[in-house]
């Protein structure tokens, strides 16, 4: 095969926009594999997808909203307020089912909070989506006291279906996380909505200028944002049929990390599903082969730090090649 023929197909290969982060991917399994005989086990698999999924959920809402060119870091207190509000009305006697879609109705409205008030009130996503992680953080715990909310009822076949084990220890939440990911891989690659998504995030004026709503678009995926977030929140709790007010804290930034790996632009315009769920995947890949090569638990957010680093230098240079 002759040196154009493989130019082609590393030229193919850097045009996709998954190319670098799942090349990472490999990579760091492959020497966590080497280093640890317990990594590259079926029951670490399953350990390493389930808390990948509950991140993943949040990071593919959180890469639909990146792209649209906006930040919600509250999705880490939905992620705890959702399945809490859910577990009190439940407590009550109110069938799981009712609460778990009263609390999804409740995690969109603070998405739809979150979207008028960064596109009505002109403040900057990072700012209005900051005072609502503080705020809904603080009401979790002023409710809570501080201590975590169990579900004391038995009915516990609805829960399961969010999040406890399916079958070979699989848990349902990666069933969800695999759904989310080809539902919006779907809305945004092969609708035209998905395509208003890219063109808002790229450049609002332009969009606008082409008869897109581009509060609409952003409000939309605000609500997005929240509502998977409040969905994986309640795959912990369909885990563990309790939820401690201090859950998802850092969730928020995971979330944005694992799209940026993935490819994700952080001024918009550019990502993908794919991606998101590549880069929670990696995240938790991270996180397990620390835990078995006996790294410090400290060294978890180090290595998060630098592989977020190096992927926006890989990522920015591949879209240069191929851009060149």
């Amino acid at each position: 095969m002759n040196s154009g023929r493989w130019k082609k197909i590393l030229d193919r290969m850097l045009r996709v926009r998954v190319f670098g982060a799942f090349t990472g991917l490999i990579l760091i399994m492959l020497i966590f594999t080497i280093l640890s005989d317990k990594f590259f086990t079926w029951d670490n698999f399953i350990s390493i997808f389930t808390t990948s999924s509950e991140l993943g959920i949040i990071a593919i809402g959180t890469c639909f909203l990146m792209i649209a060119g906006e930040f919600d870091l509250s999705v880490g207190s939905v992620f705890a307020v959702a399945p809490m509000l859910g577990a009190l009305i439940a407590n009550t006697g109110v069938p799981m089912a009712i609460a778990f879609i009263t609390s999804m109705v409740a995690a969109g409205l603070i998405g739809l909070l979150n979207g008028i008030i960064v596109t009505e009130a002109k403040i900057p996503s990072f700012i209005a989506t900051l005072g609502s992680m503080m705020f809904f953080r603080g009401v979790l715990l002023a409710v809570s006291g501080g201590f975590p909310i169990d579900y004391f009822g038995e009915e516990t076949g609805f829960l399961n279906a969010l999040g406890g084990k399916i079958f070979f220890g699989m848990r349902a939440s990666g069933i969800w996380f695999v759904l989310a990911t080809i539902i919006f891989s779907i809305i945004l690659n092969q609708t035209r909505y998905g395509n208003h998504v890219f063109a808002v995030g790229g450049n609002a004026g332009t969009a606008k200028a082409v008869g897109i709503n581009v509060k609409r678009v952003k409000i939309i995926n605000f609500i997005i944002a929240a509502v998977l977030a409040g969905l994986a929140g309640f795959t912990m709790f369909g885990r563990f049929h309790s939820i401690d007010p201090t859950a998802g804290q850092l969730l928020e930034l995971e979330a944005i990390a694992s799209s940026v790996i993935g490819g994700a632009l952080l001024t918009g315009g550019y990502g993908s599903i794919a991606g998101a769920f590549i880069g929670a995947f990696l995240i938790g890949v991270l996180r397990s082969g620390l835990i078995l090569v006996g790294a410090p638990a400290y060294w978890y957010q180090a290595f998060i730090g630098v592989i977020l680093v190096i992927s926006v230098i890989f990522n920015t240079k591949i879209r240069k090649a191929v851009a060149g």
